[in-house]
């Protein structure tokens, strides 16, 4: 499998290079993009069969949740089991932005995207290319680091290539992405705990979230 790389504007992203790649997301194919975070594969988190290429584009292990882009809190809350205060909190602070809130999932999401956990990971980017293709879409995408798994994220297109060729379809080259990753807080059991630090300190979230 050959992989195919478009040069994208990050500011301002050309509707053809947007609709080619919204193309290959419904063919099932996986996409790598410029986001606020770095580059990112995204594809269709309801096609199983996209969804177990992506694991092995990655060499993901299958009990690892694939975290979810979304376009706007209202995707989220069709996405989650039940929506808690502590969302709204976040979400209302923090997106568009560098903040990853794990919930527990509808069943509208499949239980291979959540690793078996039943759990999802959902964040709203500041991202025009990814949000332009949620727009596009209508739909979430599966949103994962654009490398092999425990290897560096790749911070420019060409590195993408260079490392994932052959393994996904699709590279929107927007040149360097200096994003930091973005906090991920788990917010689904009696008390919220913040699984990895990003963007978005702990303290600050403590703070967000205090008394909830």
């Amino acid at each position: 499998m050959a992989t195919d790389l478009i040069e994208i504007d990050c500011e301002q992203p050309s509707s053809r290079a947007i609709e080619q790649a919204a193309a290959a997301i419904r063919r099932g194919e996986i996409v790598a993009i410029p986001t606020d975070a770095l580059y990112t594969l995204v594809c269709d988190p309801l096609n199983l069969h996209a969804v177990r290429r992506i694991y092995e584009a990655k060499g993901r292990p299958a009990e690892r949740a694939l975290p979810l882009l979304v376009s706007d809190v209202v995707m989220a809350e069709e996405l989650a089991k039940e929506v808690s205060p502590r969302f709204y909190l976040l979400a209302r602070r923090y997106w568009p932005g560098p903040v990853t809130i794990i919930m527990s999932a509808s069943s509208r999401v499949p239980l291979k995207v959540t690793g078996n956990t039943g759990r999802v990971a959902m964040r709203q980017s500041t991202s025009k290319v990814a949000n332009a293709l949620l727009e596009r879409l209508a739909q979430p995408l599966i949103a994962t680091s654009a490398n092999l798994s425990g290897q560096p994220t790749c911070t420019r297109g060409i590195e993408v290539f260079g490392v994932m060729d052959g393994h996904i379809d699709l590279v929107l080259d927007g040149g360097l992405a200096t994003g930091t990753g973005a906090t991920t807080v788990d917010i689904t059991e009696p008390y919220w705990r913040v699984i990895k630090e990003g963007a978005i300190p702990e303290k600050e979230i403590a703070e967000v979230l205090k008394g909830s």
